[in-house]
This record gives structure tokens, sequence and C-alpha cells, in this order.
């Protein structure tokens, strides 16, 4: 009889649901949707009761929709967005919304445990900098402004335990989530005394690490209930997304070569067997979902984000043809050719400049410049951005000979060919674009179950494209123009900081 994997990769704006069967083909997948509050001084929240609705819809969608595979289901699994804080009391329960990826708050919290522990040591401690998009920073936030919610907090756990818990019980994360939190060490796989001492957080509030392919529960008689799984049926915790992104695009070795996700936030990433420490720190290092291997990465905030935000502005109608619209017309605009860039910080920035306070901007603008002009330097900007991390692998010593591309934005010819010219590089698409983490999460799930034998079998679930090779006269004008780009930001920086200061003033002033 067939078997089949239930996989949920629990996004920044919705759950994406997958079925795939023991032989490694994708049956189904579907999409339960969720909100992300936004407000002003850089926060970004969600109910964590929202992603448990939408993994108990989207799961009773395809069981019912596969009804065959109800009794046959080897495992669950999950991946789930990184970096956030869900705080629970001592009944299990919610404190308050979950403190999101996004969320960029916490930067005195992080500046103190700068001062305190030092961004050089904790950066080879965790594989990290210190910076308010991590969790140990929001736990700080929390306790420093909501001491009496913070009173409360007995757990704290990452978006995809939260759902495993409510599923089965249990209460754990994996390493590759934990290396997302400014709290892990790298070097011993445990949680860091160093860090929590210096920010003050009690270790028991953090959950048992363990390995992303263990089976951590299984489907109580409740959760049965709620989502169509049946009772009984084995959880396996699973991982971040970053990392489960690299097993989705094949990524599960060393030898795999890099790869790009563009989805809300974006990233350029490879497999290793040891961290990557960056003397300019600007790329972080992940623990692999695939056990003993890194994921050197360069992450930033708004990539395919910025792309979703120039549509909402100009092609504001709902519907994937406003994309089209969109697009196009950009494919043969000159933007940085023509000196106008798009700095594309709109919720702050990690890699290259991990800073918080940095907003996005266009510079150079003309009043000749029109629609496709803009849309042309939101995508050099994406792509720039992207480049500066590839530079940082390079340096570490990576061989990057091409770039594999997963996430929504890789559907379009004319955002490959940008990035493509602009890295100077063949980019390649992968068949399963916008599945591809839950394609990891369910990788993981059946080699946990013993469904899947290694996890080798990823880079077999989904075909690659025929490579996208660059025009090397376009990449050599984008290698001059990446220079003035980062100019444009170094000599906005000051600004940056200036107005994030006079905003924290006046914040304290409104207290």
């Amino acid at each position: 009889m067939t078997a089949y994997i239930l996989s949920h990769d629990l996004g920044t704006t919705g759950d994406k649901a997958t079925l795939v069967d023991d032989a490694g083909r994708v049956v189904d997948t579907t999409t339960a949707t969720y909100s992300v509050t936004f407000g002003p001084g850089g926060l970004a929240e969600q109910d964590p009761d929202d992603w448990w609705r939408a993994v108990c819809v989207a799961s009773r969608q395809l069981i019912d929709a596969h009804p065959e595979a109800r009794g046959a289901l080897a495992a669950v699994a999950f991946s789930g967005q990184m970096m956030g804080a869900v705080m629970l009391d001592g009944d299990l329960a919610p404190v308050r919304p979950a403190i999101i990826w996004a969320d960029t708050r916490s930067s005195a919290q992080a500046d103190r445990l700068v001062e305190r522990v030092g961004m050089a040591r904790a950066y080879r401690i965790t594989g990290h900098r210190l910076n308010p998009t991590y969790t140990l920073p929001k736990l700080m936030l929390v306790r420093d402004r909501e001491p009496d919610v913070f009173a409360r907090v007995r757990h704290v756990v990452l978006a995809k335990d939260y759902v495993v818990l409510r599923l089965t019980g249990e209460l754990a994360t994996d390493p590759s989530d934990a290396s997302g939190t400014n709290a892990f060490d790298q070097t011993s796989g445990d949680w860091s005394d160093e860090l929590l001492a210096a920010a003050e957080v009690p270790r028991g509030v953090l959950p048992p690490i363990v390995p992303s392919t263990t089976i951590i529960g299984h489907v109580t008689g409740e959760a049965a209930s709620l989502t169509g799984i049946a009772a009984g049926t084995p959880v396996v915790i699973g991982g971040g997304d970053g990392p489960m992104a690299a097993l989705g695009a094949g990524v599960h070795a060393p030898s795999s070569g890099t790869y790009g996700y563009l989805g809300t936030s974006s990233w350029v990433s490879y497999a290793s067997t040891a961290p990557l420490h960056d003397p300019q720190m600007r790329s972080m290092t992940f623990n692999h979902v695939v056990p003993g291997l890194f994921v050197p990465t360069a992450t930033m905030q708004s990539g395919g984000g910025a792309i979703e935000w120039i549509a909402d502005v100009l092609e504001p109608q709902s519907g994937g043809e406003r994309y089209a619209a969109l697009l196009g017309p950009a494919r043969s605009a000159a933007a940085a050719d023509d000196g106008l860039f798009f700095l594309p910080h709109l919720l702050g920035e990690r890699s290259p400049y991990w800073n918080p306070h940095a907003r996005a901007a266009f510079v150079g603008l003309g009043r000749h410049h029109d629609r496709p002009h803009l849309v042309r330097a939101v995508l050099e900007g994406v792509a720039f951005t992207l480049m500066s991390g590839l530079h940082a692998f390079r340096e570490g010593g990576a061989a990057i000979t091409g770039v594999d591309l997963i996430g929504g934005a890789a559907n379009s010819e004319v955002v490959m060919s940008v990035l493509c010219d602009v890295w100077g590089v063949p980019v390649r698409r992968r068949a399963l674009v916008d599945e591809s983490t839950a394609l990891g999460a369910a990788v993981v799930g059946g080699v946990g179950v013993g469904v899947f034998s290694d996890f080798g079998i990823s880079r077999r679930m989904s075909e690659l494209d025929e490579p996208l090779q660059p025009d090397h006269t376009a990449t050599a004008k984008y290698r001059e123009a990446h220079e003035a780009f980062t100019d444009a930001y170094r000599r906005l920086e000051p600004w940056f900081e200036d107005r994030a200061a006079a905003a924290a003033v006046a914040r304290e002033g409104d207290r």
C-alpha cells in the first residue's frame, strides 16, 4: 500500500501543506493564509493560533481530497518561519501575540548584548550577529517593556514548535531553528549559557533540542478531530524554513552547489561541514536539517517582499496577472544603467549591513523615469543585495558556479534574467519553486520514519530547468553599478541612524 507524508510549511503569510507519496511524488498541495500585524517602531506580530487554525484547515482539505491517504499517513512533518518568539505560560498557552522575524523593535536589547558579550565573540558562538531580528533580543524586549506579561512566561518556542505542541502535546525544538535564536552555541550544539546570562533570560524557558528527524510524538485525539489526521500518526518535528528550503532545493551535501530563495525575505545559501565565519560578518550560518551539516546564508529582509510591495503600489488589483503586467515592461528598461537605484530595505536589513534602522529609498530618480524604470530598479536592488552574500561565500572559499532558484518570484523570467546578469553566473529554476520548503519537510519526515532511506531523494524530487546564461557585457556594467549601489547605502546610513535616534527620543517623550 502507498504510504504518504503530510508536510506543513508555516510561512509569513500562510501555511503551505503538501502531500507526498513514498515514491517522492507531490500528490497535492494547498495553502491556508493568515495575516501579519505591522506597526510603528518595527512591530511585526502574529496570533500563533492563526497558524494552528491554518494547519487544521489545510490538513483537512488535503485529506478530504485524498481520503486514501488518511489511513496511510506515515508521518506529519514541519517547516516554519524562524527567529521569532512564541511565549507560553505554565498551561502552554500564549501569553501575547508571537513576535516574528520581521520585528525590529529590540535594537536596544541587541545593543546591550553586544556590550556584554561582544559582536565578534557572539558571531563565533552562534554563527550570527547579535541583532533584533532574532529570538533572544525579542525576549529581552518583552521583559523590559511588558514585565507583567514576562512574569507569566514559562516556555519559549518557535513557530513550528507551537503547532507541533498543539498536534502532539510535546514541547521541543530542533538544531536548525535553535541556531536562529541568538542563544545557540554551534560548537556544543546546545543553548549558550554565556548568551543567556548576558540576556538575563533563564535557560529553563527554552525547550529541549532534538534532531530534525525526531518522531517527537503522535497526533492526539483532540488534534485528530480538528485536522482530520488519524490519531496516533507519527509527528516528525522538522526544522526552520531556511535550512528546510535548502533541502527542498536539493542542497543536502557540500557538493550540491548554491541556491537562492525568493520569498518574502530572500537569501542565498549552500551546505558546508563547518560554519562560515566571514571577517566582515556579512553572512550567518544556520545548522542544517541534515545532521552534521551547516548552511551559510546571506538573508535580506525584503527580497520577494520588495517586489510584492512595488506591485501593491503600482498594480494594486488582485490576481497573479498583475505581476506579468508589471514585470514585462521592466525587461528592457534602463535603471542602474541610467543612474537609478533602489535600496530595498523596507523592513530594515540583515545581510550585508545588519541595520534595523535602514530604510528603502529610490536614489538617482529623474523626471524621465517612469513605471518600468522603478520596477527594474527594485529587481536590481534585490539582486545587488544578494550579490553581497555571494561575494562573502566566494571569499570564504566556496565555489559559486551557478545558483538554483526556488520561491515564488523565481516563476518570473524577468526576475531570473536580472539575477543572472547581475550575479554573472548561470541560474536555474527548480520545477517545484513554490513547494520546495514543504518538500524539504516531507523529506525530513520521510527519513524520520524510514519511508526514505536518505536525504538525497530531495534532489530527485524536483527537476531543474535549463540554465539561463548571463550576458557578460551586462554583468560587467552591473559590477560597477553594484559599487555605486553600495556607496548610496553607506552615504545614507548616517541619516538612517539619525532618524532612528530622533524617533526613539520622540517615543520616550510620549511615554
